[in-house]
């Protein structure tokens, strides 16, 4: 059992690993197309290893918590621990908050949209199993997403007299 549980960790470790990874990459690519981006600096390393170790910290937690008797802790998303873990240690320490500013926000989006994608597209039997008033559904929640930021943006023009 203790070996299965290792293993687990070890996975879950390793898909972290790739995703920090990718931001590093993400973010030298930036660097490149654009030289006045984030440069990539010890700092941004130090970021990257921080976020690793506090999204595997929230893993624990969480993994831990499953068999809690109360149910609110045991039905607590791991994205909240991963929070609530990264919350508590930059108010610990400001190391935390400088290394993870070093880190360019837009170079975390783009691997964490590519996973969110990649989960998507490996339920679409479920997708395929709902009624077709979800289609509805999703027209008018993107419809209403896409006017929102427009009335959002042309406020900013707006006042800033563009």
């Amino acid at each position: 059992m203790q070996n299965a549980l290792r293993n687990k960790y070890i996975k879950y470790g390793l898909i972290v690993l790739i995703s920090i990874a990718l931001i590093l990459f993400t973010q030298s690519i930036k660097l490149m197309k654009n030289p006045d981006s984030a440069p990539v600096t010890w700092m941004t390393i130090a970021g990257l290893l921080s976020l690793w170790a506090f999204s595997m910290i929230g893993i624990f937690i969480s993994e831990k918590l499953n068999s809690s008797s109360v149910k609110v802790l045991r039905e607590f998303p791991v994205l909240g621990w991963v929070s609530i873990t990264s919350l508590v240690m930059c108010l610990l320490s400001d190391f935390f908050v400088d290394a993870i500013r070093a880190v360019d926000f837009l170079s975390i989006t783009t691997p964490i949209l590519t996973f969110a994608g990649i989960s998507v597209a490996n339920r679409l039997v479920d997708l395929k199993n709902t009624s077709w008033k979800i289609a509805v559904v999703a027209i008018f929640v993107f419809s209403g997403t896409y006017i929102g930021s427009t009335m959002v943006a042309e406020l900013g023009l707006y006042i800033s007299g563009k």
